[in-house]
């Protein structure tokens, strides 16, 4: 697949890179969604969250063949002239490269980013994808989107169920409420040179309540253990990968933490991820869950927020900052 030609990858000054290896495997929990016992998924899916704020999913009920179709449909795009995935270019949504938000990060990668209506479909604002995208991969994002958001749900309210609440749509609803601000991100990251180690995607944590992610079997994703140890995610292309993200680390006050994660590139395989960012509507107030707070003594965490209000504090940040350090309680700092 050729995307970026070779000097133009060239002209990205990439972050420096502390070592020429990847870190050691890691050991991903995994939950069956199919296993048939809700109690014991729930449990295992509050464990994870709380030891590693990540986790991989098995038994979705996502097709198979739309997973191929989508692979595909994606592959088609990044593979199409520059010029022509240029005319899907839009602020902040459409198709970019090289540039991660407006802060000066750079990376390995090309991306499409899209808003995802109440109805579930795949759309970018202003119609910036319109004669750029093949309807055949606009038809197929709407669908995958439809299929993950139902799984997201059904994630959702297992951890609810996990963290023993009453209201076990009290994550799910947000995600599927009319104004939800839920994202969709196609990542492709170029082929480099196995004696090359770059930086893809720099760390970060993500800012939604939760985020889906499905990649070829190209490697490259990594993330940090609890003590900041850096470990590598094998890749899985069976299988969905989930991360807490920070809006369910304010919910939870702090008991679900969000992942510090990252790709690097050293494959000469293309990697491509779809990411479905489940998040909740623009005016949401966002604080600690009562129930969460009074198990710990009335320790509020967090200070109330908007979701509007975060997303523009996040927006001044650098990728790798800790955009919830403004929103900590003084009892944290």
């Amino acid at each position: 697949m050729v995307v970026l030609t070779k000097g133009e990858l060239e002209q990205i000054a990439l972050p420096a890179v502390q070592r020429a290896s990847p870190p050691p495997p890691a050991a991903v929990p995994e939950v069956d969604l199919a296993a048939g016992d809700a109690a014991a998924a729930a449990r295992a899916v509050a464990k994870a969250c709380e030891d590693h704020g990540f986790f991989k999913v098995t038994g979705h009920g996502v097709p198979p063949h739309l997973l191929a179709r989508l692979e595909a449909a994606a592959a088609a795009f990044f593979a199409l002239p520059q010029r022509e995935k240029d005319r899907a270019a839009g602020c902040p949504f459409g198709y970019a490269s090289k540039r991660i938000g407006a802060n000066g990060d750079l990376g390995w990668v090309e991306y499409l980013l899209l808003a995802v209506t109440a109805a579930g479909a795949a759309a970018a604002p202003g119609s910036a994808c319109e004669g750029a995208e093949p309807s055949c991969f606009r038809a197929v994002l709407d669908e995958y989107v439809a299929a993950v958001r139902r799984m997201t749900c059904t994630v959702l309210q297992l951890m609810a169920q996990g963290l023993g609440l009453d209201d076990r749509d009290v994550f799910s609803r947000l995600v599927l409420d009319r104004d939800s601000d839920s994202m969709l991100r196609v990542n492709h990251y170029p082929p480099a040179a196995e004696t090359r180690r770059l930086t893809g995607f720099g760390e970060h944590t993500d800012p939604q309540i939760i985020s889906v992610l499905r990649s070829n079997d190209a490697s490259g994703l990594e993330i940090t253990l609890r003590d900041g140890t850096w470990v590598s995610v094998p890749s899985d292309t069976e299988s969905f990968f989930v991360n807490v993200g920070d809006a369910l680390q304010v919910l939870t006050n702090g008991r679900f933490r969000s992942v510090r994660h990252r790709v690097m590139v050293s494959s000469a395989r293309p990697r491509v991820s779809v990411i479905f960012f489940g998040g909740p509507p623009p005016r949401e107030r966002l604080a600690p869950l009562p129930g969460l707070v009074d198990r710990e003594g009335g320790r509020r965490r967090y200070r109330e927020f908007t979701w509007r209000e975060y997303k523009n504090s996040a927006y001044r940040t650098k990728l790798a900052d800790n955009r919830l350090c403004s929103f900590e309680t003084m009892a944290t700092s």
